[in-house]
């Protein structure tokens, strides 16, 4: 394909030609070859595609066929009520995503057996960290008569309370959930902003779904690149668009493993020539997280997985790891309000932050983490950018990035998020972005449209 009248990195008109899936060429007025497909690009902005840093594919897909239980959608109990007794009565499980607290409170199966006693019901937390059962599910799943898992909720008694943490894998098993949803319409969705790579951060990833994502590649229902992470056990991909990443590691501040056991669990990590992630979200995690690597040493792609609270004492702690934060902007904009209501207000200041990073050295890049966040890249990066939420709140001025700033969090290679963004050059895959206006114009917006 040739590329027509194009503008690059505030250049153009500039040509761009596309051949055996690489950019073959760049120059002035290129002679268009006989049979070539043309594309008039009319003076818009041709970028290197979008890659989200941290997504996760499957759940997102699972989502759409999900009750939404939580904010914007679902804002009171009495609303949650109504819509879980509207789902009906039967024997097929009812799955619920994205509640948060500021719902119902915390829910149990006491909760959820008044507004649906009979049909088995699993609800996701919004952080993904935890599924909220039913006694009906609970029934099911026999957690009342015997089984049991690491992360099972138990009160005083013994009893189930409903709440699972950290069992995503256990869960899928037993539900037989191991099939993989149907992807094309989340790639479409993605590759309609410019999306053309992603980092699906998902703990449990195993095998099998590895093996799924590269099916989905080689039969043009995903057509994003994948770089999948998953546990130790991971084995090498052998899909040339889906690649094995990092091991992820999950913190989790009521349940902090032995010091000792993470490090080793680094240690290991970097002996098979893999990079590590870790999940953070509190101060304490983020502590912990950051301790760890500097004991066990941190290597070039390890990467720290949300770093939410940041205040400016835990930057001392990077300095001289060479650790990238894949940061959640977008949950500025989606859960901005709650944030001022529900953070303490000593950590308000140090929310996903940008450019306290940058200016301590610290790679930075940033992914959805879709579905428990918004998927469009766009409002990431006016998040970024303007620190507001949808309430109009503004979280955090002085973090504030540039546009061009915030662009770049979404161009890093997969394997080196935050070290630089990704060239139209030639050698360089066609994996392209075309806006229909120039960086100039689109800058002062950032947005999908």
């Amino acid at each position: 394909m040739l590329i027509a009248g194009a503008e690059i990195e505030g250049r153009g008109p500039i040509d761009v030609r596309l051949l055996a899936g690489r950019v073959s060429e760049v120059g002035v007025r290129l002679k268009r070859q006989p049979g070539e497909p043309l594309l008039e690009a009319a003076g818009g902005a041709l970028l290197p595609g979008l890659h989200d840093h941290h997504i996760h594919l499957l759940a997102l897909a699972a989502s759409e066929s999900s009750l939404q239980c939580g904010p914007p959608e679902i804002e009171t109990s009495a609303a949650l009520a109504r819509s879980l007794t509207a789902a009906g009565a039967g024997q097929t499980w009812l799955r619920g995503v994205g509640y948060h607290e500021s719902v119902a409170g915390s829910l149990g199966r006491e909760d959820l057996d008044r507004w649906q006693p009979r049909r088995p019901v699993r609800i996701q937390h919004r952080s993904g960290v935890m599924w909220m059962l039913n006694s009906a599910a609970i029934e099911r799943l026999g957690l009342d008569t015997g089984t049991d898992a690491p992360g099972v909720d138990r009160d005083r008694d013994g009893r189930c309370t409903g709440r699972l943490f950290g069992l995503d894998l256990w869960l899928r098993e037993r539900l037989g959930d191991a099939a993989i949803p149907p992807l094309g319409a989340v790639a479409q969705t993605l590759a309609g902003f410019g999306v053309t790579g992603v980092t699906d951060a998902t703990v449990s990833n195993t095998d099998l779904e590895l093996s799924a994502l590269g099916r989905a590649t080689e039969s043009g229902e995903l057509s994003q690149r994948v770089l999948a992470m998953g546990g130790i056990g991971l084995s090498r991909s052998k899909h040339p668009r889906v690649a094995r990443g990092a091991v992820k590691i999950v913190l989790a501040e009521r349940r902090l493993p032995k010091f000792d056991e993470l490090r080793k669990a680094i240690e290991v990590a970097h002996e098979q020539g893999r990079s590590v992630a870790i999940h953070c979200v509190t101060r304490a995690e983020l502590v912990f997280a950051l301790t760890a690597f500097s004991e066990a040493g941190a290597q070039m792609g390890d990467r720290l997985e949300h770093a939410s609270i940041a205040p400016p004492d835990c930057l001392d702690l990077f300095a001289g790891l060479p650790l990238t934060v894949v940061t959640q902007p977008g949950f500025l904009r989606q859960r901005g309000d709650a944030y001022a209501v529900d953070v303490e207000p000593r950590d308000r200041p140090w929310l996903y932050r940008g450019r306290g990073f940058l200016k301590a050295g610290v790679l930075l890049a940033a992914g959805s983490d879709a579905p428990f966040g918004p998927a469009d890249p766009w409002l990431a990066m006016r998040a970024a950018v303007d620190r507001r939420s949808a309430g109009g709140r503004c979280l955090g001025e002085r973090e504030r990035l540039t546009p061009d700033e915030a662009l770049a969090l979404f161009q890093g290679a997969a394997e080196a998020p935050g070290a630089g963004p990704r060239r139209v050059a030639v050698g360089a895959d066609a994996d392209l972005c075309l806006l229909d206006c120039g960086w100039e114009t689109a800058r002062e917006e950032l947005s999908s449209e």
